[in-house]
């Protein structure tokens, strides 16, 4: 008798069994797009009364002189230069519009969902630790650099009201958006939750577990 076999004889009487390979990681931001989706509480968007961008602290420091945006923007591009950690030079491709950019100027870091949608989907109701640690959260897909002038025509809009000009970039849009709602628990308007279950739809990924 081989070892091998041995081992395997070994095994069976013992009662184990192989252990199975994991799953491979689901897209960026994670889980199945569709089920969280489905998870998300629709509500009516609430008042706007008391919001101020000052209730959610941006951008917090992360060395001498810089803070969130540097890091977005070193992660973000390629190419980069750097003075100290301050982030002076590099290339970055805006998913939003297509656009190229070499000057970090011409380069916002957006929110995925804004700081007023969040306000008027339940942040109302949180302290201002708790906003600051959603207006810095690098752990979620919720800060992406892009073209200034995207970020500015995007606003504060949810899906419904807005999509980036890139629809290639509409699935992981769509994830990234749920994703972020998901995790701090912020609710959907029904327009905004039909918009999202339409470009989800035809995304290969979007209700795979």
């Amino acid at each position: 008798m081989t070892a091998a076999l041995a081992v395997a004889l070994a095994l069976g009487v013992a009662g184990c069994v192989p252990i199975e390979e994991p799953e491979p990681p689901p897209p960026s931001g994670g889980g199945n797009a569709a089920e969280m989706l489905a998870q998300l509480t629709v509500a009516s968007a609430g008042s706007m009364k008391g919001y101020s961008r000052d209730r959610f602290p941006h951008w917090r420091d992360t060395g001498k002189n810089c803070d969130v945006r540097d890091t977005v923007l070193q992660r973000d591009g390629k190419d980069i230069k750097l003075s100290g950690c301050n982030v002076v030079g590099g290339r970055w491709e805006s998913v939003y519009d297509s656009r190229a950019l070499t000057d970090p100027s011409e380069v916002d870091i957006d929110h995925m969902v804004p700081l007023a949608n969040a306000w008027r989907s339940g942040a109302d109701e949180w302290d201002d630790a708790k906003r600051g640690e959603f207006a810095n959260d690098l752990d979620r897909p919720q800060l992406i650099a892009v073209s200034r002038s995207s970020n500015r025509s995007k606003g504060d809009q949810d899906p419904s009201q807005w999509k980036p000009a890139n629809r290639s970039f509409w699935c992981e849009y769509a994830q990234n958006w749920v994703t972020v709602k998901h995790h701090w628990r912020l609710t959907v308007t029904s327009a905004e939750k039909a918009a999202l279950t339409d470009m989800l739809e035809g995304c290969t990924w979007a209700s795979k577990p």
